[in-house]
């Protein structure tokens, strides 16, 4: 483990210096495209205007045979859009696959200071994250990049959940996590096919009586989700819900993004375009409880000292509930007006 005065250093000489704080960004959706889609890629410059953040998604779902054509793609994406304040990721290949070497190198070489966060998956421990670390400081020396470039790691492995602290804090760069569902079921042995969302399966009955037993679905990704969120916040970095698979099913999609929101999630993947608008509603924050935390920070501007505001006790914790809330209002203010103007 690096000694604290030296964890902020640059890893390679003529590499930007790393991140002290994340940089304030509205990022309630991270909406994939596939590059290698000529036809995907001509809708990037208004899908840009749209949504929070666009990322080329380079592993799974882009066919073998497509691999090179899409990180050819993404590079193209990238060099001919004007993102503004739309934030442009990449998910990049596995590290023990014959494409992740050459994702980063050739990537950076070329458009390196518009890429603003790389997904790592399948990050299995701090070392995954080392290793990406070292070699974009000397990707970014090399291309004389002027700011460094974020890692979002993907838990989707048993070995990931395990060692879910330890990746949090691996690396100035880190930017955030997210949950993938179909991956770390695999992984865990578990007994679905679905990606995200819950299982009918998955539920607890209420005891035995005379009448007929009332059944109760649970959510099955609970656990990981508040495992992943303790990880992240404690470390200062953003939690995300990851992808929903049936876009048939747009009230269940809504309802596994919101309990990610309540449960302290920044956003989640948007993977079809119906999913875009259920992501900016569910990460924005309600009008109401904005205009009541509103009021609390009105009445305890310091966040000191307890006032009775519509009959309820506040005081410093609530102060700082609603202090979360009003933040994240403003950003949706300013990136949506910005939008509809």
């Amino acid at each position: 483990m690096k000694l604290p005065r030296r964890f902020f250093q640059p890893l390679a000489i003529g590499a930007p210096a790393p991140l002290r704080t994340l940089p304030v960004r509205l990022e309630r959706m991270i909406h994939f495209v596939p590059p290698h889609v000529e036809k995907m890629r001509s809708k990037v410059p208004e899908l840009a205007k749209q949504v929070d953040v666009v990322l080329g998604n380079l592993e799974d779902a882009i066919p073998i045979d497509a691999k090179l054509d899409a990180r050819r793609g993404f590079i193209e994406m990238a060099k001919a859009t004007d993102f503004g304040s739309t934030g442009l990721w990449i998910r990049m290949n596995a590290l023990n696959s014959p494409w992740a070497l050459d994702d980063l190198v050739e990537i950076v070489g070329a458009v390196g200071d518009k890429l603003d966060v790389v997904m790592v998956p399948k990050v299995e421990g701090s070392w995954d994250i080392h290793y990406v670390d070292q070699l974009l400081a000397q990707l970014e020396a090399k291309a004389h990049a002027r700011k460094p470039i974020l890692i979002h790691a993907i838990l989707e492995t048993a070995e990931g959940v395990k060692n879910v602290e330890e990746i949090a804090q691996a690396s100035p760069r880190m930017h955030g996590m997210s949950l993938g569902p179909a991956d770390l079921a695999a992984s865990r042995g578990m007994k679905t096919t679905r990606v995200g969302g819950g299982h009918p399966d998955y539920k607890v009955l209420s005891d035995a009586g005379s009448g007929p037993r009332a059944a109760a679905q649970q959510d099955l990704w609970h656990y990981t989700v508040a495992r992943m969120v303790d990880a992240c916040m404690a470390n200062g970095i953003k939690a995300f819900y990851g992808p929903f698979g049936d876009f048939s099913d747009a009230e269940a999609c809504e309802a596994q993004f919101r309990n990610a929101f309540l449960m302290g999630c920044a956003g989640a993947w948007t993977l079809h375009p119906t999913q875009i608008a259920i992501a900016r509603r569910v990460f924005s924050p309600d009008p109401a409880e904005v205009a009541f935390a509103r009021k609390i920070i009105a009445a305890m501007p310091d966040g000191a000292g307890a006032v009775m505001i519509d009959g309820k006790m506040q005081d410093d914790a609530t102060w700082k509930q609603a202090k979360v809330l009003v933040d994240l209002a403003d950003l949706v203010e300013a990136k949506d007006g910005a939008a509809a103007s």
